[in-house]
């Protein structure tokens, strides 16, 4: 039986000051920065194949709470906080795909962005595979957003854009 004083203590206590990232390991690689026109220009290359075209490589945005304001387009949206444990399935299907770079960001790609890079080149080394890396969106989507405004991004929001802080 639950002792009810126990629950209440529980309901009472501090929330944890454990960040996220603590559950998993420090990432090992050091993954390389493709500055926003880099991407641009894999984006514009790819749409100009078509919709057939070989696609070489896929944009991740790993916020979370924080998506807001819109994303690079043809990024998925895989959280960071999930990433760590889906790094086999997400390796499978870029290997089915044909995928040779996966380029993280989050919001200014100092923290959460970076952290998945690594992990996932961590991955990408354990397992042996050489020809597919992890890189990183230099700036995350405000660097992209300061650069390009609204320009090749999903659900581009101006109005958030306007009340950010410029930083």
């Amino acid at each position: 039986m639950i002792d009810k004083s126990t629950l209440t203590a529980n309901a009472n206590a501090e929330p944890s000051s454990v960040p996220w990232w603590a559950a998993f390991p420090e990432p090992k690689a050091n993954c390389h920065s493709l500055e926003a026109a880099d991407v641009k220009q894999l984006i514009e290359s790819h749409a100009s194949l078509g919709a057939n075209g070989d696609r070489g490589f896929l944009l991740v945005d790993v916020r979370r709470t924080d998506w807001e304001g819109g994303t690079v387009t043809t990024s998925i949206n895989l959280p960071a906080h999930t990433l760590y444990q889906t790094r086999p399935v997400v390796y499978q299907l870029c290997k089915q795909a044909g995928i040779k770079t996966i380029i993280f960001y989050c919001g200014s790609s100092n923290g959460r962005g970076p952290r998945c890079a690594g992990w996932m080149q961590d991955y990408l080394n354990e397992v042996g595979e050489a020809s597919m890396t992890a890189a990183i969106l230099k700036g995350g989507i405000k660097g992209w957003q300061r650069v390009y405004g609204g320009q090749m991004m999903d659900a581009y929001d101006k109005k958030f854009w306007q009340q950010e802080p410029s930083s």
